[in-house]
Protein backbone atom coordinates (compact mmCIF):
# COMPACT_ATOMS: atom_id res chain seq x y z
CA UNK A 1 0.00 0.00 0.00
CA UNK A 2 1.33 3.46 -0.87
CA UNK A 3 2.63 5.42 2.12
CA UNK A 4 -0.09 7.64 3.58
CA UNK A 5 -3.05 6.01 1.81
CA UNK A 6 -6.01 5.33 4.09
CA UNK A 7 -7.57 1.84 3.67
CA UNK A 8 -11.27 2.00 2.83
CA UNK A 9 -12.24 -0.04 5.89
CA UNK A 10 -10.84 2.63 8.21
CA UNK A 11 -13.68 5.08 8.66
CA UNK A 12 -13.66 8.48 10.37
CA UNK A 13 -16.59 10.30 11.87
CA UNK A 14 -18.14 13.30 10.13
CA UNK A 15 -16.81 16.47 11.72
CA UNK A 16 -19.70 18.41 13.21
CA UNK A 17 -19.76 21.45 15.45
CA UNK A 18 -22.12 21.94 18.38
CA UNK A 19 -23.87 25.32 18.81
CA UNK A 20 -21.52 26.19 21.67
CA UNK A 21 -18.55 25.53 19.37
CA UNK A 22 -19.92 27.99 16.84
CA UNK A 23 -20.43 30.60 19.57
CA UNK A 24 -16.82 30.09 20.56
CA UNK A 25 -15.82 30.48 16.90
CA UNK A 26 -17.61 33.84 16.76
CA UNK A 27 -15.76 34.94 19.91
CA UNK A 28 -12.39 34.11 18.35
CA UNK A 29 -13.26 35.86 15.08
CA UNK A 30 -14.32 39.00 16.91
CA UNK A 31 -11.09 39.02 18.92
CA UNK A 32 -8.96 38.59 15.79
CA UNK A 33 -10.84 41.39 14.00
CA UNK A 34 -10.21 43.70 16.92
CA UNK A 35 -6.57 42.85 17.59
CA UNK A 36 -4.96 42.22 14.21
CA UNK A 37 -3.52 45.27 12.39
CA UNK A 38 -5.95 47.42 10.44
CA UNK A 39 -6.32 46.14 6.89
CA UNK A 40 -5.09 42.62 7.78
CA UNK A 41 -8.12 40.99 6.11
CA UNK A 42 -7.99 43.18 3.00
CA UNK A 43 -6.86 41.58 -0.25
CA UNK A 44 -3.25 42.40 -1.04
CA UNK A 45 -2.48 43.61 2.51
CA UNK A 46 1.23 43.93 3.20
CA UNK A 47 3.31 45.33 6.05
CA UNK A 48 6.62 47.10 5.85
CA UNK A 49 9.58 45.44 7.56
CA UNK A 50 9.34 47.93 10.44
CA UNK A 51 5.60 47.32 10.84
CA UNK A 52 6.09 43.54 10.75
CA UNK A 53 8.87 43.72 13.33
CA UNK A 54 6.63 45.78 15.59
CA UNK A 55 3.76 43.32 15.09
CA UNK A 56 6.00 40.34 15.92
CA UNK A 57 7.16 42.10 19.07
CA UNK A 58 3.69 43.02 20.31
CA UNK A 59 1.66 39.99 19.21
CA UNK A 60 2.74 37.56 21.99
CA UNK A 61 1.51 40.01 24.63
CA UNK A 62 -1.84 40.32 22.86
CA UNK A 63 -2.13 36.54 22.63
CA UNK A 64 -1.39 36.26 26.34
CA UNK A 65 -3.93 38.94 27.24
CA UNK A 66 -6.54 37.13 25.18
CA UNK A 67 -5.70 33.81 26.84
CA UNK A 68 -4.96 32.13 23.50
CA UNK A 69 -1.43 30.93 24.23
CA UNK A 70 -1.66 27.23 25.16
CA UNK A 71 -5.42 27.63 25.60
CA UNK A 72 -5.93 23.85 25.73
CA UNK A 73 -3.79 23.58 28.87
CA UNK A 74 -5.62 22.97 32.19
CA UNK A 75 -6.83 26.11 33.94
CA UNK A 76 -4.70 25.36 37.01
CA UNK A 77 -1.61 25.89 34.84
CA UNK A 78 -2.84 29.05 33.15
CA UNK A 79 -4.69 27.66 30.14
CA UNK A 80 -8.36 27.96 29.28
CA UNK A 81 -8.99 24.24 29.64
CA UNK A 82 -10.52 24.09 26.17
CA UNK A 83 -12.21 20.91 24.99
CA UNK A 84 -10.79 19.04 22.01
CA UNK A 85 -13.34 20.57 19.65
CA UNK A 86 -12.77 24.06 21.04
CA UNK A 87 -9.06 23.56 20.37
CA UNK A 88 -9.91 22.55 16.80
CA UNK A 89 -12.07 25.65 16.33
CA UNK A 90 -9.34 27.86 17.76
CA UNK A 91 -6.72 26.42 15.37
CA UNK A 92 -9.10 26.74 12.42
CA UNK A 93 -9.92 30.40 13.03
CA UNK A 94 -6.30 31.42 13.50
CA UNK A 95 -5.45 29.48 10.32
CA UNK A 96 -8.32 31.16 8.43
CA UNK A 97 -7.03 34.56 9.52
CA UNK A 98 -3.41 33.55 8.82
CA UNK A 99 -2.56 34.86 12.27
CA UNK A 100 0.36 33.55 14.36
CA UNK A 101 -0.93 31.35 17.16
CA UNK A 102 2.18 30.92 19.28
CA UNK A 103 4.50 33.08 21.32
CA UNK A 104 7.43 30.66 21.15
CA UNK A 105 7.18 27.43 19.15
CA UNK A 106 9.56 25.41 21.29
CA UNK A 107 8.02 26.54 24.55
CA UNK A 108 4.34 26.43 23.58
CA UNK A 109 4.38 23.27 21.50
CA UNK A 110 7.25 21.09 22.69
CA UNK A 111 8.65 21.67 26.17
CA UNK A 112 5.39 22.99 27.67
CA UNK A 113 3.33 19.87 26.87
CA UNK A 114 6.30 17.73 27.94
CA UNK A 115 6.31 19.44 31.33
CA UNK A 116 2.57 18.94 31.67
CA UNK A 117 3.06 15.22 31.16
CA UNK A 118 6.36 14.60 32.95
CA UNK A 119 7.27 17.64 35.05
CA UNK A 120 7.13 17.95 38.82
CA UNK A 121 4.74 20.46 40.36
CA UNK A 122 7.72 22.67 41.17
CA UNK A 123 8.87 22.60 37.53
CA UNK A 124 5.38 23.37 36.27
CA UNK A 125 5.01 26.33 38.61
CA UNK A 126 8.42 27.71 37.66
CA UNK A 127 8.38 27.32 33.89
CA UNK A 128 4.80 27.13 32.61
CA UNK A 129 3.79 30.69 33.57
CA UNK A 130 6.85 32.06 31.76
CA UNK A 131 6.01 30.02 28.66
CA UNK A 132 2.43 31.30 28.77
CA UNK A 133 3.35 34.97 29.03
CA UNK A 134 5.78 34.66 26.14
CA UNK A 135 8.70 36.01 28.14
CA UNK A 136 10.85 32.84 28.15
CA UNK A 137 12.37 31.64 24.89
CA UNK A 138 13.52 28.06 24.34
CA UNK A 139 15.73 26.01 22.04
CA UNK A 140 16.05 22.27 21.54
CA UNK A 141 19.38 20.60 22.35
CA UNK A 142 19.10 17.17 20.70
CA UNK A 143 21.25 16.73 17.57
CA UNK A 144 25.04 16.52 17.73
CA UNK A 145 27.68 16.50 14.96
CA UNK A 146 27.83 12.69 15.06
CA UNK A 147 24.41 12.00 16.60
CA UNK A 148 21.59 13.23 14.43
CA UNK A 149 19.41 10.42 13.16
CA UNK A 150 20.94 8.01 15.70
CA UNK A 151 20.15 10.37 18.57
CA UNK A 152 20.75 7.78 21.29
CA UNK A 153 24.47 7.77 20.41
CA UNK A 154 24.85 11.33 21.76
CA UNK A 155 28.07 12.19 23.60
CA UNK A 156 27.18 15.34 25.60
CA UNK A 157 27.53 14.52 29.30
CA UNK A 158 26.13 15.81 32.58
CA UNK A 159 27.82 14.90 35.87
CA UNK A 160 26.23 15.70 39.20
CA UNK A 161 28.29 18.02 41.37
CA UNK A 162 26.44 18.72 44.61
CA UNK A 163 23.19 20.47 43.69
CA UNK A 164 24.13 21.07 40.05
CA UNK A 165 24.76 19.17 36.86
CA UNK A 166 28.02 20.03 35.09
CA UNK A 167 27.52 19.78 31.33
CA UNK A 168 30.13 19.28 28.59
CA UNK A 169 29.60 18.65 24.90
CA UNK A 170 28.29 20.11 21.67
CA UNK A 171 24.90 20.42 20.01
CA UNK A 172 24.23 21.44 16.42
CA UNK A 173 21.34 22.71 14.26
CA UNK A 174 19.95 24.37 17.37
CA UNK A 175 17.25 26.64 16.01
CA UNK A 176 17.12 30.06 17.72
CA UNK A 177 19.90 29.05 20.10
CA UNK A 178 21.27 32.60 20.02
CA UNK A 179 17.96 34.01 21.33
CA UNK A 180 16.95 31.30 23.81
CA UNK A 181 16.82 31.71 27.58
CA UNK A 182 16.63 27.95 28.19
CA UNK A 183 17.49 24.77 26.33
CA UNK A 184 15.71 21.45 26.82
CA UNK A 185 18.80 19.33 26.55
CA UNK A 186 19.27 15.62 25.98
CA UNK A 187 22.46 14.49 27.67
CA UNK A 188 24.17 11.33 28.93
CA UNK A 189 24.08 10.98 32.71
CA UNK A 190 25.14 7.31 33.00
CA UNK A 191 27.96 6.36 30.60
CA UNK A 192 27.85 2.72 31.70
CA UNK A 193 24.14 2.15 30.94
CA UNK A 194 22.83 0.94 27.55
CA UNK A 195 22.71 3.94 25.23
CA UNK A 196 18.92 4.40 25.45
CA UNK A 197 18.92 4.00 29.25
CA UNK A 198 21.59 6.43 30.44
CA UNK A 199 20.12 9.65 29.03
CA UNK A 200 18.41 12.49 30.92
CA UNK A 201 16.27 15.45 29.82
CA UNK A 202 17.54 18.68 31.43
CA UNK A 203 16.28 22.27 31.39
CA UNK A 204 19.48 24.28 31.05
CA UNK A 205 19.90 28.07 31.36
CA UNK A 206 21.54 29.46 28.21
CA UNK A 207 22.67 32.84 29.57
CA UNK A 208 25.63 31.66 31.64
CA UNK A 209 29.41 31.20 31.46
CA UNK A 210 30.29 27.93 29.77
CA UNK A 211 27.64 28.20 27.04
CA UNK A 212 28.87 29.45 23.66
CA UNK A 213 26.49 29.85 20.70
CA UNK A 214 27.75 30.16 17.14
CA UNK A 215 25.41 30.82 14.22
CA UNK A 216 25.61 28.60 11.14
CA UNK A 217 25.28 31.03 8.24
CA UNK A 218 22.86 29.87 5.53
CA UNK A 219 22.95 30.79 1.80
CA UNK A 220 20.50 33.65 2.44
CA UNK A 221 22.84 35.20 5.00
CA UNK A 222 20.72 34.30 8.03
CA UNK A 223 21.96 32.16 10.94
CA UNK A 224 18.76 30.72 12.38
CA UNK A 225 20.54 27.42 13.12
CA UNK A 226 23.35 27.36 15.65
CA UNK A 227 26.10 25.29 17.16
CA UNK A 228 26.06 25.30 20.96
CA UNK A 229 29.15 24.41 23.01
CA UNK A 230 28.90 23.46 26.69
CA UNK A 231 32.11 23.83 28.67
CA UNK A 232 31.41 23.07 32.35
CA UNK A 233 28.03 24.76 32.04
CA UNK A 234 25.76 24.27 35.03
CA UNK A 235 22.16 23.30 35.56
CA UNK A 236 20.19 22.92 38.84
CA UNK A 237 19.86 19.33 40.04
CA UNK A 238 16.08 19.57 40.10
CA UNK A 239 15.84 20.57 36.41
CA UNK A 240 15.67 16.93 35.30
CA UNK A 241 12.32 16.21 33.60
CA UNK A 242 10.83 12.73 34.06
CA UNK A 243 13.60 11.37 36.27
CA UNK A 244 17.32 10.74 35.89
CA UNK A 245 18.22 8.33 33.06
CA UNK A 246 14.62 8.35 31.79
CA UNK A 247 15.25 10.98 29.12
CA UNK A 248 14.75 8.76 26.11
CA UNK A 249 11.12 8.06 26.99
CA UNK A 250 10.51 11.75 27.76
CA UNK A 251 12.12 12.73 24.46
CA UNK A 252 9.80 10.49 22.49
CA UNK A 253 6.89 12.40 24.06
CA UNK A 254 8.39 15.70 22.89
CA UNK A 255 8.85 14.39 19.35
CA UNK A 256 5.24 13.17 19.33
CA UNK A 257 4.04 16.68 20.22
CA UNK A 258 6.17 18.09 17.38
CA UNK A 259 4.74 15.69 14.81
CA UNK A 260 1.09 15.80 15.89
CA UNK A 261 0.43 19.45 16.54
CA UNK A 262 -1.23 20.31 13.19
CA UNK A 263 -3.37 17.24 12.58
CA UNK A 264 -6.47 19.18 11.49
CA UNK A 265 -5.10 22.34 9.88
CA UNK A 266 -1.65 21.45 8.51
CA UNK A 267 -2.91 20.53 5.05
CA UNK A 268 -4.20 24.05 4.41
CA UNK A 269 -0.79 25.59 3.89
CA UNK A 270 -0.04 23.12 1.10
CA UNK A 271 -3.48 23.70 -0.38
CA UNK A 272 -2.60 27.41 -0.72
CA UNK A 273 0.61 26.53 -2.54
CA UNK A 274 -1.25 24.16 -4.84
CA UNK A 275 -3.69 26.93 -5.81
CA UNK A 276 -0.78 29.28 -6.53
CA UNK A 277 0.79 26.63 -8.78
CA UNK A 278 -2.46 26.17 -10.72
CA UNK A 279 -2.77 29.93 -11.23
CA UNK A 280 0.85 30.13 -12.36
CA UNK A 281 0.44 27.23 -14.77
CA UNK A 282 -2.63 28.88 -16.29
CA UNK A 283 -0.79 32.20 -16.64
CA UNK A 284 2.17 30.78 -18.57
CA UNK A 285 0.36 27.99 -20.43
CA UNK A 286 2.02 25.08 -18.62
CA UNK A 287 -1.44 23.88 -17.60
CA UNK A 288 -1.72 22.47 -21.14
CA UNK A 289 1.19 20.10 -20.51
CA UNK A 290 -0.30 16.65 -19.64
CA UNK A 291 2.63 15.80 -17.36
CA UNK A 292 2.26 19.05 -15.42
CA UNK A 293 -1.48 18.45 -15.00
CA UNK A 294 -0.83 14.91 -13.77
CA UNK A 295 1.70 16.11 -11.21
CA UNK A 296 -0.64 18.84 -10.03
CA UNK A 297 -3.40 16.27 -9.49
CA UNK A 298 -0.97 14.02 -7.65
CA UNK A 299 -0.12 16.90 -5.31
CA UNK A 300 -3.82 17.69 -4.80
CA UNK A 301 -4.59 14.04 -4.05
CA UNK A 302 -1.86 13.81 -1.44
CA UNK A 303 -3.08 17.00 0.24
CA UNK A 304 -6.49 15.33 0.60
CA UNK A 305 -4.81 12.28 2.14
CA UNK A 306 -3.21 14.59 4.73
CA UNK A 307 -6.63 16.05 5.45
CA UNK A 308 -8.19 12.59 5.85
CA UNK A 309 -5.42 11.38 8.14
CA UNK A 310 -5.92 14.49 10.29
CA UNK A 311 -9.62 13.65 10.56
CA UNK A 312 -8.74 10.06 11.46
CA UNK A 313 -6.54 11.27 14.29
CA UNK A 314 -9.18 13.69 15.56
CA UNK A 315 -11.97 11.12 15.23
CA UNK A 316 -10.03 8.55 17.24
CA UNK A 317 -9.68 11.06 20.06
CA UNK A 318 -13.31 12.25 19.98
CA UNK A 319 -14.74 8.73 19.89
CA UNK A 320 -12.45 7.51 22.66
CA UNK A 321 -11.30 4.58 20.54
CA UNK A 322 -7.88 3.04 20.11
CA UNK A 323 -6.81 2.53 16.52
CA UNK A 324 -3.64 0.36 16.41
CA UNK A 325 -2.63 1.98 13.14
CA UNK A 326 -2.50 5.41 14.81
CA UNK A 327 0.71 4.42 16.60
CA UNK A 328 2.58 4.88 13.34
CA UNK A 329 0.55 7.81 12.02
CA UNK A 330 2.90 10.48 13.39
CA UNK A 331 5.97 8.96 11.77
CA UNK A 332 4.04 8.10 8.59
CA UNK A 333 2.59 11.60 8.21
CA UNK A 334 5.97 13.19 8.79
CA UNK A 335 7.49 11.10 6.01
CA UNK A 336 4.49 11.63 3.76
CA UNK A 337 4.13 15.40 3.89
CA UNK A 338 7.87 16.21 3.76
CA UNK A 339 8.47 14.03 0.72
CA UNK A 340 5.24 15.28 -0.85
CA UNK A 341 6.32 18.88 -0.38
CA UNK A 342 9.82 18.29 -1.69
CA UNK A 343 8.34 16.87 -4.91
CA UNK A 344 5.77 19.70 -5.05
CA UNK A 345 8.44 22.39 -4.95
CA UNK A 346 10.27 20.62 -7.78
CA UNK A 347 6.98 20.82 -9.66
CA UNK A 348 6.80 24.55 -8.91
CA UNK A 349 10.23 25.05 -10.50
CA UNK A 350 9.17 23.08 -13.59
CA UNK A 351 6.06 25.25 -13.93
CA UNK A 352 8.11 28.43 -13.63
CA UNK A 353 10.91 27.35 -15.95
CA UNK A 354 13.73 29.86 -16.33
CA UNK A 355 11.56 32.55 -14.69
CA UNK A 356 12.24 30.83 -11.35
CA UNK A 357 15.69 32.43 -11.40
CA UNK A 358 14.22 35.95 -11.36
CA UNK A 359 14.23 37.64 -7.96
CA UNK A 360 10.94 39.43 -8.54
CA UNK A 361 9.07 36.53 -10.16
CA UNK A 362 5.89 35.62 -8.28
CA UNK A 363 4.03 32.58 -9.55
CA UNK A 364 0.30 32.79 -8.97
CA UNK A 365 -0.07 35.24 -6.10
CA UNK A 366 3.54 34.79 -4.97
CA UNK A 367 2.48 33.57 -1.52
CA UNK A 368 4.18 30.39 -0.29
CA UNK A 369 2.69 29.64 3.14
CA UNK A 370 3.79 25.98 3.08
CA UNK A 371 7.06 27.09 4.63
CA UNK A 372 6.26 30.71 5.55
CA UNK A 373 9.30 31.73 3.48
CA UNK A 374 7.49 34.34 1.40
CA UNK A 375 9.04 37.11 3.52
CA UNK A 376 12.61 36.46 2.48
CA UNK A 377 15.57 38.24 4.00
CA UNK A 378 16.16 41.63 2.46
CA UNK A 379 18.94 41.40 -0.10
CA UNK A 380 18.64 37.63 -0.57
CA UNK A 381 18.70 37.22 -4.39
CA UNK A 382 15.88 34.69 -4.86
CA UNK A 383 12.10 34.88 -5.06
CA UNK A 384 9.87 33.77 -2.21
CA UNK A 385 8.99 30.66 -4.21
CA UNK A 386 12.66 29.73 -4.69
CA UNK A 387 13.31 30.29 -1.01
CA UNK A 388 10.48 27.86 -0.27
CA UNK A 389 12.07 25.37 -2.66
CA UNK A 390 15.39 25.56 -0.83
CA UNK A 391 13.69 25.15 2.55
CA UNK A 392 11.73 22.10 1.37
CA UNK A 393 15.01 20.26 0.83
CA UNK A 394 15.59 20.22 4.59
CA UNK A 395 12.12 19.08 5.63
CA UNK A 396 12.82 15.37 5.14
CA UNK A 397 15.67 15.67 7.63
CA UNK A 398 14.50 17.70 10.62
CA UNK A 399 12.27 16.06 13.22
CA UNK A 400 13.70 12.65 12.27
CA UNK A 401 14.86 11.69 8.78
CA UNK A 402 12.59 9.71 6.48
CA UNK A 403 15.00 6.77 6.68
CA UNK A 404 14.75 6.68 10.47
CA UNK A 405 10.95 7.05 10.36
CA UNK A 406 10.73 4.08 7.99
CA UNK A 407 12.78 2.04 10.42
CA UNK A 408 10.44 3.01 13.27
CA UNK A 409 7.34 2.00 11.33
CA UNK A 410 8.95 -1.20 10.05
CA UNK A 411 10.28 -2.37 13.39
CA UNK A 412 7.63 -1.19 15.85
CA UNK A 413 4.48 -1.50 13.77
CA UNK A 414 5.15 -4.08 11.08
CA UNK A 415 7.39 -6.23 13.28
CA UNK A 416 10.24 -6.38 10.75
CA UNK A 417 13.77 -7.33 11.89
CA UNK A 418 15.79 -4.52 13.42
CA UNK A 419 18.55 -2.75 11.57
CA UNK A 420 21.86 -4.61 12.01
CA UNK A 421 24.16 -2.96 14.55
CA UNK A 422 27.44 -1.47 13.42
CA UNK A 423 29.06 -2.65 16.61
Amino acid sequence: MELGVVPTELQFMELTYAPEDELFRAEIRAWLQENLPKGWFDKGFEMSNDARNKFNEEWPSKLFSGGWICATWPTEYGGKGLSTMQGVVLAEEFANAKAPMRADFFGDTLVGPTLLQWGTEEQKKEFLPQILNGKMRWCQGFSEPNSGSDLASLKTTAILDGDEWVINGQKVWTTQGHHADYCFLLTRTDPDAPKHKGISYLLVPMKQPGVEVRGIVQPDGTAEFCEVFFDNARCPKDNVVGGVNNGWIVTNSTLAFERGMSATTGYRRFESEYKAMVRGAKENGKINDPEIRQRLMEYYTKIQILKINGLRSLSTTLMGKKDPSMAALGATNKMFWTEMHKAAMELALDICGADAMLVDYAMGDGNWPGTAREKRREGYPVSGMMSAFFFSRSETIWGGTSQIQRNIVGERVLGLPKEPSNK
